[in-house]
């Protein structure tokens, strides 16, 4: 009787291990930023409770990311519909609206087998953010038109912008920019720094102003003022989960299963999600499995 039990427990134990290797694996690819590596973990917790083995590789760049997406290493990143269109499409066209955006980079993207699935509510774009205590000083300063008047009236001082070295050195960052506003700042206005470091300087009060992403956590947490972009230089930045077609293909269940997930990501939500990492400083493990157990997604088809 021991050697059947045994003989069973080895059967037993065999077929878990065949059911686990039968499990769809989905590879996701994360950037180097809070952001990405939040929205990699809330998906690969949800696809596993989903019936799905998930493997994340993250802290990688924009441009080896997007190549091991497009050569089958990677099968799944949450993408922005601007990078898609300016940095891997080369589109410098502004589109009227953000589903325009989204619309067309999916078109793009389909020629590479790349399948753009339902966008989420939150586009994390860039923006001009100032300091409370600036923003007191100079209350009419609501958009980036009104900032550039401010540098016009007060030539004569020193009015310093902290902007990270990718911004700051890419054509279609400081550069256009400044063409697109006629903006009045000298190489002595102009620090580059670190992306963390412009939070630090804009909450210390070390800078006029400084460039910052629309869904960071520290927005709130340092109480920054963002200006206006009125006249729309800073394309939509719309995330949406990005799919290999081969992939999407052989699990169809991924649209629907994404759908409801994506769609229950807005700017607020994102902020929250950031802030707790880079704010509260919980690990985006622990920030990712709280957000699931909070809020559940509930695919159209499952009861």
């Amino acid at each position: 009787m021991k050697r059947i039990a045994l003989i069973l427990g080895a059967a037993l134990l065999f077929a878990g291990f065949a059911q686990a290797a039968e499990k769809p694996l989905i590879r996701i690819g994360a950037r180097v930023f809070t952001e990405q590596t939040v929205l990699a973990e809330i998906t690969a917790n949800y696809l596993r409770a989903n019936g799905f083995d998930v493997r994340i590789t993250g802290g990688l760049g924009s441009t080896l990311a997007r190549s091991a997406h497009e050569t089958g290493q990677l099968d799944m990143v949450w993408e922005y519909t601007g990078v898609s269109l300016v940095s891997y499409n080369h589109i410098d066209e502004r589109f009227d609206s953000p589903q325009a955006t989204y619309e067309r980079v999916k078109e793009l993207d389909a020629k590479k087998d790349l399948i753009w699935l339902t966008p989420s509510k939150f586009s994390n774009t860039y923006a001009l953010a100032l300091p409370r205590k600036i923003a007191d000083q100079y209350p009419q300063v609501n958009t980036i038109s009104e900032l550039n008047q401010v540098l016009r009236d007060e030539a004569d001082k020193v009015h310093v912008v902290a902007l990270d070295t990718e911004f700051a050195n890419r054509p279609d960052g400081l550069v256009g920019l400044t063409e697109t506003y006629d903006l009045q700042l000298t190489r002595r206005d102009i620090r580059q720094m670190d992306a963390g470091l412009v939070y630090t300087a804009l909450r210390n009060g070390q800078v006029f102003s400084g460039l910052v992403y629309t869904t960071d956590g520290r927005l709130s947490a340092f109480d920054l003022k963002l200006l206006e972009d009125d006249r729309h230089y800073f394309p939509d930045y719309t995330a949406a989960p990005v799919v290999r077609k081969a992939v999407l293909d052989a699990y169809p269940q991924l649209a629907t299963l994404l759908k409801p997930l994506a769609e229950q990501l807005d700017d607020e939500t994102m902020r929250q999600l950031n802030a707790k990492v880079d704010v509260e400083h919980q690990s985006p493990t622990k920030v990712a499995a709280e957000y699931l157990r909070q809020h559940p997604p509930l695919a159209e088809d499952q009861p």
